[in-house]
């Protein structure tokens, strides 16, 4: 075996020292390069880690991820309370999907009033329906008085809302929601109230075993001016809803709602390019595989009371794009009737005379304008 001399053993240490440190001079600067890459064009999207937000925030990526100029990174975040709040606050965080009865609430609530006036919307999306999860000797949303009940994420806002236009007074709770279906399964509370789309991921599995069952609301005119009527079927939820027994509720609206950002930042020329791509490639999100929920947007569309992201503004207004044309009252009039006879029906409730449809009718409208000149 050849021997190496000292001196040899030095000049080859000397040459491999060289030469880690030019690669690591040149990985230094692909590294520089790759960070520069990364964020070209980066927005972050909070959404609630459940059901279609995680949905679309995928397809959003999916779509407008371009690999060299534009990127939309989803972060699961808290519930909409305490998210109105990080995007105030959190650097980095650029718009969220947010129900718009949380986005008033923070006007009103002294609690979420740091955030309010912080944000403006991009567009409105989709509705999200308000689960009532109860043990089964709670038979009607009535029976709910003086129980506790546990209000998980933007049910926080919507459900002490809804009991409270329906006059039903609880002892409130506010856990995470696993630990509110513990609380349900033990008995410790009575029931859970929780809005996502249906169905969400989170009642899915659940079995009908033990009682748990979803509690009918009952369409009063006050929530009729409040909230929009939905239904939770057993193709929603076979488990837990009877085929021929779907369960009344009410939905609430969300809506992309984005930071309070300066013109000048990197950030709002990042979002911006966002919005040009979005709404640019949005007739793309309405094909399959993309979620059905994006049939139920219509990018026109107003939120009454609240300032459109400014680009968002300007490019419905360089694209002309208009809300569809409404109906003519005597044919909205019409199919509101025929709704309510279907619900008193499924419900096997007694059939609505003809002056009670006109009243919720007439309610209907006067909130229908109210909300248009808010």
């Amino acid at each position: 075996m050849m021997r190496m001399s000292w001196t040899s053993v030095r000049v080859l240490r000397c040459a491999a020292a060289a030469v880690l440190l030019a690669g690591g001079a040149a990985a230094g600067a692909q590294a520089e390069s790759l960070t520069e890459r990364a964020n070209r064009g980066l927005v972050e999207l909070m959404i609630p880690g459940d059901g279609s937000a995680l949905g679309m925030a995928v397809d959003l990526a999916g779509l407008l991820d371009d690999g060299a100029t534009r990127r939309v990174l989803p972060v699961v975040g808290h519930d909409a309370v305490d998210g109105l709040v990080d995007l105030k606050a959190l650097r980095g965080v650029d718009m969220m999907i947010v129900q718009t009865d949380v986005l008033t609430a923070s006007r009103r609530n002294a609690a979420l009033g740091t955030a309010a006036g912080s944000f403006t919307y991009i567009a409105k999306l989709y509705n999200e329906e308000l689960h009532l999860l109860a043990r089964a000797e709670i038979e009607h949303v009535a029976d709910l008085a003086g129980k506790t009940v546990d209000f998980v994420g933007g049910a926080r806002v919507t459900g002490p809302a809804v009991l409270g236009l329906l006059k039903i007074k609880v002892d409130p709770a506010f856990d995470d929601r696993a630990s509110a279906l513990q609380k349900l399964a033990a008995g410790k509370v009575a029931a859970v109230a929780y809005v996502a789309a249906k169905p969400t991921p989170l009642f899915g599995m659940l079995e009908g075993g033990g009682g748990l069952h979803f509690l009918a609301l009952p369409m009063t005119p006050a929530l009729a001016e409040a909230y929009v009527p939905a239904r939770l079927t057993a193709e929603d939820y076979p488990r837990l809803v009877h085929a021929d027994a779907p369960v009344d509720t009410v939905a609430v609206g969300t809506a992309l709602v984005a930071a309070n950002l300066p013109p000048e930042t990197e950030r709002y020329r990042n979002l911006a390019a966002f919005v040009e791509a979005f709404f640019t490639q949005f007739p793309h999100l309405l094909e399959p595989p993309h979620l059905a929920k994006w049939r139920e947007v219509n990018l026109a569309a107003d939120l009454p009371g609240w300032q459109r992201f400014p680009p968002a503004e300007a490019w419905l207004k360089r694209n002309a794009v208009a809300a569809a044309a409404p109906l003519n009252p005597a044919e909205l009039h019409a199919i509101f009737a025929k709704f309510l006879d279907q619900r008193s029906t499924l419900a096997g409730g007694r059939p609505l005379s003809a002056q009670e449809k006109d009243q919720l009718f007439d309610q209907f409208q006067r909130w229908e304008q109210s909300s248009a000149s808010r």
